[in-house]
């Protein structure tokens, strides 16, 4: 086995700053280009992320790491996000690096385990099911009031702490209500939970071209990425097998499974508002600020 990659001096050296001198340095993921880390230290606790140099695509993802510093500068600026949660960034000799706050939270997934089988049909449930998405549309919700999508809401980038809120990460692709200066064009994030507008634009434009992603486009992810890790059943039924084009062009259809054909128990309250995300037309969806008090 190899040496697990380091992270750039450069930035545990600025960062001792925030957490103290670092007690761990544990590497998270090192995929598709990007490399991040957790850094703990006596003071707290830091996720640092920086591409890898050594990857095809490097110059790319240092540029997707400038870009998502810059919505984060511009977020906290429009008050849709808390100013603590952007620690700092910088470059290194391999390029850009970016370091937020860490958050203790189970991807949703995996925290929505408990609810994924019939023993989940109880009232603690219920409650902790309809806080999560509550405090998620709420976070949604701030994010569109200043003009913004996040454009890649999906549950590794939803974050459930011990007290049952969510937190959402990863702002490296959001459409923001200035494209003029924008580093990477918008191609869509994780298929599974791509609007089927966005699907449908996605389809008919040319790789290099920018698709601003709307408000409305979240929402239909929140249901998305709700219904998946509740029932264990994506939304639109394809082959695994079938390339990402393919699975657009199905999504872009607009056919959904029927909720009450996969739940693990009824929730109706919660099942209502899904399916309401989940509207092929974007004008018929609720939106996130809808959707705080229907919960």
């Amino acid at each position: 086995m190899g040496t697990a990659p380091a992270p750039p001096d450069e930035a545990v050296d600025l960062l001792t700053g925030r957490t103290g001198e670092p007690t761990t340095i544990k590497l998270l993921s090192d995929r598709r280009g990007s490399r991040a880390w957790k850094l703990k230290g006596p003071n707290g606790a830091v996720a640092l992320k920086a591409n890898n140099p050594d990857g095809d695509d490097a110059r790319a993802k240092a540029a997707e790491m400038a870009q998502e510093d810059d919505h984060l500068r511009h977020l906290t600026a429009a008050g849709a996000l808390s100013p603590d949660y952007r620690v700092s960034a910088g470059t290194w000799n391999g390029g850009r690096w970016l370091a937020v706050n860490w958050i203790d939270g189970e991807p949703l997934w995996r925290a929505l385990a408990p609810a994924r089988g019939p023993e989940g049909d109880r009232p603690s449930v219920r409650s902790w099911l309809a806080g999560i998405a509550r405090t998620w549309t709420e976070h949604l919700a701030r994010m569109h009031a200043a003009g913004w999508a996040h454009a890649d809401v999906q549950p590794t980038n939803t974050l459930i702490t011990h007290d049952g809120h969510a937190a959402v990460i990863d702002y490296a692709l959001a459409c923001g209500p200035d494209t003029g200066h924008r580093l990477v064009p918008y191609r869509g994030a994780l298929t599974h939970t791509t609007a089927p507008e966005l699907a449908t634009q996605i389809l008919s434009t040319l790789a290099d071209t920018h698709v601003q992603a709307q408000p409305a486009a979240d929402v239909w992810s929140l249901g998305a990425s709700l219904f998946w890790c509740w029932t264990g059943h994506r939304p639109v039924a394809y082959d695994d097998d079938l390339d990402r084009l393919e699975k657009l062009a199905a999504i872009a259809r607009g056919t959904t499974t029927a909720l009450r054909d996969v739940r693990p128990w009824p929730f109706p309250e919660f099942e209502d508002a899904i399916t309401a995300c989940l509207a092929p037309d974007p004008a018929d969806r609720p939106t996130a600020k809808e959707l705080t008090t229907a919960w």
